[in-house]
């Protein structure tokens, strides 16, 4: 009986796995489709591409676009039609607002703030900051990324 049950179990976790796995697809950033690709260039100009993924949301195909410019990390999710979604881009760690860096103190006091960015999210072709995305090293080393509201006081 715990043998099928350990097995149904794992075939469930495959199952997810896989569903996962056809939901999103690694592409090369010469494979974006040319509406997604001029909306690249329109707002990261000269930016370097470092990683496509091809996802399904709620139905809807969207084109998760990593890259570098001027020594920054920057993300944004594109729809197919060139619509931004989001944009995410990295800030300094002494420019994470002082409420975020107590409110996670709190949460993790001693951990250390390694990584920042900023999430905006795009709505009319206008970019409204959202909230922080912050990795961290915990008190005994462990790195966590957390969502972390304006104010510090949501961080997930």
């Amino acid at each position: 009986m715990k043998t099928a049950l350990k097995l149904i179990a794992s075939c469930g976790v495959v199952a997810v796995l896989v569903a996962w796995a056809v939901a999103q697809e690694k592409l090369d950033a010469s494979k974006l489709p040319p509406k997604v690709s001029d909306a690249v260039k329109a707002r990261f100009p000269g930016a370097m591409i470092t990683q496509v993924t091809k996802e399904n949301e709620n139905g809807e195909v969207i084109y998760d676009i990593e890259m570098t410019k001027d020594g920054k990390k920057h993300e944004m999710d594109c729809k197919e039609d060139g619509t931004l979604v989001d944009i995410q881009n990295e800030i300094a760690v002494k420019d994470l607002p002082p409420a975020a860096v107590t409110g996670i103190k709190s949460k993790y006091p001693n951990c250390t703030i390694k990584e920042v960015g900023e999430i905006l999210v795009v709505k009319d072709k206008k970019e409204t900051r959202d909230h922080f995305e912050v990795l961290i090293d915990t008190a005994d080393k462990k790195e966590v990324e957390l969502t972390v509201s304006l104010d510090g006081t949501k961080i997930e």
